[in-house]
């Protein structure tokens, strides 16, 4: 029976390539749609070293978050060596090297649908002494190298479990603050994304001064025989959408397999679908002439780029279960290399092929009655396409999000009511990002202003400080004679200095260019 143990867990595992697709996945998701407004508004040439560079800081600060996943694992694997030595009781060889391997190997199991979902609980989670064997200390100087290597990365350690392995209570609650603000940006575009595309889609009143189908403004009627404007349309729809949708959270749903692959195949679909769309533009007519650089745009430029290569709070959840990690840094650098080329494919293509973006683009591609039904087609599916995607994984982050504010108000150990759990928590999740997007609908804004500050937090600052924590924890623990085989490759200490003197700097500007703007 421990051998099928052991298969079942090893089955639980992919190979490299599958876990780069799932990272790739990952990274390219709703920020992409928002890149070649923001390419526009900064300027083409601006634009492209911005994100070369943060595509650069964000593959440097994910070699922190898996070098801090191989940190906790060794302190995990540490702790359990230690009560395993303070044990006694004779017990055979055989017995100590299956039971250290299931243990070694069981976070492979732990392979929920959403590896956010696993970021409130992971924390939570307290060895069992009464379940640790009793190995007396013969055997324990007889276990196998393969399964004694303490920095191997066997369990799943989610971000949240990492702060309280290596942060203190201030510190890890700093941690929770700053992935719900986050989740909370997230939740608030989902929103507006969805509700602005219905609205697009669904409002079929042209103003005779229309000078493009892309700056209507909201006061406009929706419809012509009707007194609702297009804003009221679009909070309508943004209610309609919560109302549905937000009634799962309560239910604690969670996305199935299937699902993800038919998200993951319809994204891919119109992705490709604009990328041909644009350059059959730019082929049938001359192209646009956007600026080369524009510093008023670099803000938001910087947020939408953050937000564009996020990745690090899924990490563990996706890194884990790969079976062969020797070449992991060379093969996520190659993953990083593809998705910059393909944000530059979509941005450039965008911004040549059209004058006037939407800070959604998907909006770019709105059905037209003089267009064939195949270009009819297209275009409707193009401009629902974030309904579509965006729908299910609504839900999953409002649940992620209901269960971190859980972590972070919520003392452990002490019994709470059915309806502070199941109510008032999801509440909290569905109705401030929902007054936000009732606010504004600029998902340029948004994207900015969720990438910029909780994003940066995310991206920057929690790595460095948990690479920084680790590696002093895990040197005291087991001494500087045991290597980590899954150091970064940006080991010098200057390096962390250099992520978080990057995020102050960059977070400082953003926010004296908002407050110039706001002034002026």
């Amino acid at each position: 029976m421990a051998g099928g143990d052991i298969q079942d867990l090893t089955g639980a595992q992919y190979s490299p390539l599958t876990g780069l697709i799932y990272i790739f996945n990952l990274i390219v998701g709703t920020g992409a749609l928002t890149l070649p407004a923001a390419f526009h508004d900064a300027g083409w040439l601006l634009s492209s070293v911005i994100i070369i560079l943060l595509a650069f800081m964000s593959y440097l600060t994910a070699t922190f978050v898996i070098e801090s996943m191989a940190a906790a694992n060794a302190m995990i694997h540490w702790k359990r060596l230690q009560r395993l030595k303070r044990s006694g009781g004779p017990v055979s060889e055989q017995l100590v090297a299956r039971t250290l391997q299931v243990q070694a190997i069981g976070g492979a199991r732990e392979t929920p649908s959403s590896p956010l979902l696993r970021a409130a609980s992971s924390a939570r989670r307290q060895e069992d002494d009464e379940n640790q064997p009793l190995i007396d200390q013969d055997a324990i100087e007889r276990i196998p190298s393969t399964v004694s290597n303490y920095y191997e990365i066997t369990e799943i350690t989610e971000m949240g479990r990492m702060a309280s392995l290596f942060f203190s209570r201030g510190g890890r609650n700093m941690f929770y603050l700053c992935l719900v603000i986050y989740l909370y940006g997230d939740l608030a575009i989902y929103g507006a994304a969805v509700a602005k595309s219905v609205r697009d889609v669904a409002c079929n009143y042209k103003p005779p001064n229309m000078t493009s189908p892309l700056n209507i403004s909201d006061s406009e009627l929706c419809w012509a025989d009707s007194t609702k404007t297009r804003l009221d349309a679009y909070r309508i729809f943004l209610a309609v959408f919560v109302c549905t949708i937000g009634q799962f959270v309560f239910c604690n749903v969670t996305k199935t397999k299937y699902l993800q692959i038919a998200t993951t195949l319809m994204r891919w679909q119109a992705f490709i679908v604009m990328v041909v769309l644009a350059t059959l533009t730019l082929v049938n007519e001359s192209p646009a002439s956007p600026p080369a650089s524009r510093i008023s745009g670099l803000p938001n430029l910087f947020g939408v780029c953050v937000y564009s290569f996020m990745c690090h709070h899924s990490l563990p959840g996706l890194v884990t279960p790969i079976s062969d990690k020797k070449k992991l840094y060379s093969l996520m650098l190659g993953d990083y290399a593809i998705i910059l080329s393909f944000y530059f494919l979509l941005a450039f293509t965008g911004i040549f092929a059209f004058r006037d973006i939407n800070d959604l683009y998907t909006l770019n591609f709105q059905p037209s009655p003089s267009d064939s039904w195949f270009l009819w087609s297209l275009h409707f599916f193009l401009s629902l396409f974030p309904v579509f995607t965006l729908s299910t994984n609504f839900p999953i982050i409002a649940i992620t999000l209901s269960n971190n504010l859980k972590s972070l108000f919520l003392t452990e150990g002490r019994m709470y009511s059915y309806w502070t759990r199941t109510v008032v928590f999801p509440l909290l999740a569905l109705v401030p990002p929902t007054c936000v997007a009732m606010a504004t609908h600029s998902l340029e804004f948004l994207v900015g202003i969720t990438g910029s500050y909780a994003g940066a937090g995310i991206q920057y600052i929690v790595p460095a400080a948990l690479v920084y924590y680790a590696r002093q924890e895990a040197g005291s623990a087991l001494g500087v004679g045991v290597r980590n085989q899954h150091k970064s490759p940006f080991k010098h200490w200057m390096w962390v200095v250099f992520v978080q003197l990057w995020a102050i700097t960059c977070i400082v500007f953003v926010t004296w260019n908002h407050i110039s703007s706001a002034v002026s």
